[in-house]
């Protein structure tokens, strides 16, 4: 899936081009634009530093690997540079992706630097075991499925009967004056 451009490359061209070339203001062209002059000002930087390359739409969430992270911050660190410069030299797209690891850093070390999963833990793993032949079913094997899916049935029923419960005692609730 292809995440959405707020700003086109042609847009952002355009708007450098001003600055630049026609060495208009950049609160006037942002304000032009309905744009904030630190976006445009962050473009200006960016174009100068990389080129046309510089405005096309950077990868979202792209994950850094740990050596990465460190030596930015080491550099951060030993070379004194601001949080701008250190995007500008490594292509990160922000300063708070920098901050967010400067913080994790600080308090967890090296290994808060790890990337964590992102999907959804996963809550249920009950699955029935699938029968393997195709023979019928014993009297007792039919007995056991049926008690099982009663079960959950039951189990269903009850977890209704108390959301419609919850429900009333709130609807009375609201009625009382």
């Amino acid at each position: 899936m292809e995440r959405k451009v707020k700003y086109n490359y042609e847009f952002k061209l355009r708007c450098v081009a001003e600055v630049l070339r026609k060495h208009r203001s950049v609160y006037s062209v942002a304000y032009e634009n309905g744009i904030s002059s630190s976006n445009l000002d962050r473009w200006i930087k960016f174009y100068i530093e990389f080129g046309n390359e510089g405005l096309l739409p950077r990868q979202k969430n792209k994950n850094y690997s740990i050596n990465f992270k460190l030596k930015v911050l080491r550099a951060i660190e030993n070379k004194s540079i601001s949080l701008s410069k250190a995007c500008l030299t490594f292509n990160i797209p922000r300063e708070s992706t920098i901050t967010s690891w400067q913080r994790k850093y600080e308090i967890e070390g090296a290994a808060g630097l790890q990337d964590k999963p992102k999907s959804r833990p996963v809550t249920m793993n009950f699955k029935r075991k699938q029968r393997k032949t195709d023979k019928p079913l014993t009297r007792e094997e039919e007995l056991l499925k049926e008690l099982e899916y009663l079960r959950a049935e039951n189990e269903i029923l009850k977890k209704f009967n108390a959301l419609v419960q919850a429900e009333q005692a709130k609807q009375n609730k609201r009625l009382k004056p």
